[in-house]
């Protein structure tokens, strides 16, 4: 009974697994059988933009060669214009054998009064012949002809170059349009066995690898010889597109395919190509495919799948785990394939692209009118948004107005002389306060004028912060030897005063008024005492002595101190120290004096209360402390900011501050080899909202190591 049961139970599992496993595949078979379509529709579509490119540079070869034909025309007429007989037939026959490979087949030049015509041929022979030009050739002389080359079609297969020597003479240029044409159309491939064919503007056949094509109409040709096929399509495209000057993709039935015969779906791409302007000329050349050869790709694919899925009936046990694996991978696959093909069709971009794009500059250009034009990543996340966002903005839209005023001059100086400019500029931001330097480079269209600038900036504010660094440097040394001959020459009269006045102290009676006079001379004394000793302590900045610190623990024993009053003026004090940061180079009692006095910086800029920051880490790179002390005060303005480590330069009203502060902390940091950095963002600011204002000074002192 046991068994049974539990056969039962296997087959209701097995039964279950079964329908379940047939559900899943049905089901997969239906979204194999929506993706197989999608997927052919998406590559079809990448195929013909392939194929569009092809047709491109065909089109661009071809307009380019006739270009070159009509230059060596107009250089032959310049020529023979005022050569005698003699030498105009040597040039004319040098210049035969240079250009017999691009097709011209017979050079020739007619005098129009005596009905006389002379040419060479591929027999390298001057022949002179007494017959009309119009007779022979039926060549409707242009008016035009006397100033350029014009182009006259003789039929299908002969086109003719014609231009006026003389006002009775005529030179030409005889060329085979199929042979032409097969230098740039006839290993032409797309995919595996894709081609080129092209016609004129009256849909003629003037090249097609079914040579029995050429000279014939487009329309009727096809029709001709494959009479149950219907070319619906293809004429349509014919007559609405490419005899219209357009460019673009589609497909369409053909009965032919490099001697395949029967109903093939094509894949076509075609573009535009200009012979002549005046009178009005123009081909069009398109490129065909195959649509198998994408179907036979991906039916291959497919049909692996679909194989999978057979081998899953059969172990239905493992089928439901294993489907949806194979289901996975296979889609992976599936969409690297894509991805690959993708990649390859948009390389030749994504080369130039790149560039510009892994740059770390700002990189946009501008026309005349300071319009963006384009703009690289690195700038448009640095002003917050995609290069889409700015493109057809005013410079405005990202630079504040006298740095958008300054560019617009130099835009009109380029655009003016043709020639590039370098500049330095400031800009201040909500966030960012940076030095740009910004190469202004015109970019020249075809015709020689300026187009667009190119703006190429790098930041260079480090490099200015070095230079303002190196320049407090040099004005605290001079300061600083000048403050220890002042310091010391007062000292000496000053220590005579204090000495007198506690003598005289000393004798007077407390509570009269010589003794209250006496008490206040020697605190003003005192005061000034306090003074030279800054002084001193300042001009010996440059004194190193052998000694070690542990940063962490000075500013602990800092906030033991300030922390009475940080909690008086209404200040949170917010920290967090690296208990990793090594013993530093420095006197832990400078050190002291050092966070000391920019807390108390900290705590007079934020009257009325606050948030005060500091934290300490450890660089190991640079094997460097770290400090950082940020307030949120009322900030520096940009004019104190190059004097802030002046000496007896102070903001403070008279009375409250020396102006020695931070000139001190400036000659301790540096004379133990370490270095400070001060970013302010004032309150004034009006670029500036009322939360991000503040101070943020940034200490890095190097480690102590053994034996210094």
């Amino acid at each position: 009974m046991s068994v049974s049961l539990f056969k039962g139970r296997t087959l209701k599992i097995v039964s279950a697994l079964i329908i379940s496993t047939l559900i899943i595949l049905g089901v997969s078979g239906f979204i194999d059988l929506r993706s197989s379509r999608n997927l052919r529709n998406i590559s079809k579509a990448q195929f013909n933009e392939e194929q569009l490119v092809i047709a491109r540079n065909i089109k661009w070869n071809i307009e380019q060669e006739l270009e070159f034909l009509k230059n060596e025309m107009d250089l032959a007429a310049s020529v023979i214009r005022d050569a005698d007989e003699p030498e105009t037939r040597r040039y004319l026959k040098n210049t035969f054998t240079r250009i017999i490979k691009d097709g011209i087949y017979k050079i020739s030049i007619y005098d129009l009064s005596s009905f006389q015509c002379s040419s060479y041929d591929y027999s390298h022979q001057w022949k002179t012949l007494k017959k009309s030009p119009v007779q022979d050739f039926k060549i409707k002389i242009h008016k035009n002809s006397r100033t350029f080359p014009s182009v006259y079609m003789m039929d299908s297969k002969n086109m003719v170059l014609l231009k006026s020597v003389k006002p009775d003479r005529l030179l030409t240029f005889e060329l085979d349009v199929p042979g032409f044409l097969a230098r740039f159309l006839r290993e032409t491939r797309s995919g595996k066995t894709g081609y080129a064919w092209l016609i004129d503007g009256d849909g003629l056949f003037l090249f097609h690898p079914f040579t029995g094509f050429i000279g014939q109409n487009a329309f009727m040709a096809r029709d001709k010889r494959d009479p149950d096929i219907s070319h619906k399509n293809i004429n349509f495209i014919q007559e609405n597109n490419m005899l219209k000057g357009l460019e673009g993709s589609g497909v369409y039935t053909s009965g032919w395919h490099r001697g395949i015969t029967g109903q093939i779906e094509k894949l076509i791409a075609y573009a535009p190509v200009s012979i002549s302007k005046d009178p009005v000329i123009s081909w069009s050349v398109a490129v065909a495919a195959p649509s198998a050869e994408i179907d036979e790709y991906i039916n291959r694919t497919y049909l692996w799948r679909f194989l999978s899925h057979a081998v899953i009936i059969l172990i239905l046990v493992l089928s439901a785990g294993a489907i949806f694996f194979n289901e996975r991978r296979w889609n992976r696959k599936l969409e690297s394939i894509i991805e690959v093909r993708t990649g390859m069709l948009k390389r030749s971009e994504e080369k130039y692209r790149s560039l510009v794009e892994s740059a770390e500059d700002f990189i946009y250009t501008l026309n005349r009118e300071g319009i963006l034009v384009s703009m690289n990543s690195f700038t448009a996340a640095f002003f917050g948004g995609f290069p889409d966002d700015f493109k057809g903005k005013d410079l405005q839209a990202v630079f504040p107005e006298d740095t958008s005023k300054e560019h617009r001059v130099i835009l009109e100086h380029v655009y003016k002389h043709g020639k590039s400019i370098r500049k330095e500029f400031f800009i201040e931001t909500e966030e960012d306060k940076l030095w740009l330097n910004i190469n202004f480079m015109p970019i020249r269209e075809e015709s020689g004028t300026v187009g667009t600038v190119l703006c190429i900036a790098r930041d260079v504010t480090r490099e200015k912060n070095m230079e303002l660094q190196m320049i407090n440097t040099e004005k605290l040394a001079s300061i600083g030897t000048l403050a220890a001959g002042v310091a010391h020459e007062v000292n000496n009269p000053l220590g005579v005063i204090l000495g007198f006045t506690d003598d005289l102290i000393r004798k007077s009676e407390k509570g009269s008024r010589i003794y209250d006079d006496l008490k206040i001379i020697e605190r003003q004394g005192m005061h000034c005492k306090q003074v030279v000793e800054n002084l001193l302590r300042f001009a010996r900045f440059g004194e190193n002595r052998d000694v070690k610190a542990d940063i962490n623990s000075q500013i602990r024993d800092i906030f033991k101190i300030v922390s009475h009053t940080l909690e008086m003026d209404n200040i949170r004090l917010e920290y967090d120290l690296d208990d990793t940061i090594p013993m530093i180079k420095g006197d832990p009692g400078e050190l002291q004096q050092v966070i000391l006095n920019l807390i108390n910086n900290a705590v007079y800029a934020m009257k009325g209360g606050g948030t005060l920051s500091l934290c300490s880490r450890f660089n190991e790179n640079r094997k460097k402390a770290v400090i950082e002390i940020r307030d949120t005060g009322t900030g520096i303005s940009v004019e104190d900011m190059d004097r802030i480590f002046e000496p007896f330069y102070t903001t403070k009203p008279e009375g409250e501050g020396t102006g020695l502060g931070l000139a001190i902390v400036y000659g301790i940091i540096t004379k133990y080899g370490g270095n400070i950095e001060c970013h302010s963002v004032s309150a004034d600011s009006p670029m500036v909202s009322k939360t991000k204002h503040g101070t943020l000074i940034k200490l890095k002192l190097p480690v102590y190591e053994r034996g210094e």
